[in-house]
């Protein structure tokens, strides 16, 4: 056990965060994101019983995001037609806020897109969160 580290972060998204360095990406998904097929070249990590906002929450309060790019944050946009309003996103702003990082800078993504970008990543966390457009990329920054 370990002082202030929240408590939905294991062992291996621990190990993942300090070695990422400035600029390493890591995708937090939502239950329907194919991981293991995207994340051949990253490390995937489990994390299947939790949401994306619990799991985003306490990896804010362990990483900076990169504030040298203007959108270090990336959402995989709703497919044109698709009559879906990811209600999540506004949570994923207000942990933004909450923790000191810019609620605006978010890009949203076409999804083959999104994908592409995701096998870049250093990991991808799978988690159960079952909100649809619940995937989120974040970019790390630099420690002051």
């Amino acid at each position: 056990m370990l002082k202030q580290v929240p408590k939905v972060v294991g062992p291996a998204l621990l190990k993942v965060l300090c070695e990422m360095g400035h600029g390493d990406e890591i995708v937090l998904a939502d239950g329907n994101f194919p991981a293991e097929s995207v994340g051949r070249d990253a490390v995937v990590i489990r994390a299947d019983g939790l949401g994306v906002a619990a799991l985003l929450d306490a990896v804010l309060t362990l990483i900076p995001l990169d504030d040298y790019v203007e959108k270090p944050v990336a959402l995989m946009a709703v497919a044109a037609g698709d009559p879906v309003v990811p209600t999540i996103w506004e949570d994923y702003k207000a942990l933004l806020s909450r923790h000191g990082e810019n609620p605006d800078g978010i890009e949203r993504m076409e999804r083959m897109a999104f994908y592409e970008r995701a096998r870049k990543a250093y990991a991808i966390v799978a988690t159960g969160e079952e909100a649809i457009y619940a995937n989120i990329l974040l970019k790390k920054g630099v420690v002051k």
